[in-house]
């Protein structure tokens, strides 16, 4: 069996991860997503071609799906 001065550092430990946790989680809410990600493909290779689907989907053409369905 565990003692009391035991489970009391164990409940101070798992407090102090909490308290830990808290404040990621305040940084990271108070923080834009958009900015985070915003460059992060820019060396992708295959980011212009998405772009380009994405591009032709909005316009509605849908002949570049078929196109490359066909390869």
């Amino acid at each position: 069996m565990t003692t009391d001065t035991s489970l009391e550092k164990r409940l101070a430990t798992i407090e102090a991860a909490i308290a830990q946790l808290q404040k990621q989680v305040a940084t990271s809410q108070s923080s834009n997503w958009l900015e985070q990600i915003t460059g992060s493909f820019k060396d992708e290779p295959a980011f212009e071609e998405v772009l380009a689907y994405g591009r032709a989907i909005r316009q509605g053409d849908e002949s570049i799906l078929e196109t490359q369905d066909e390869l």
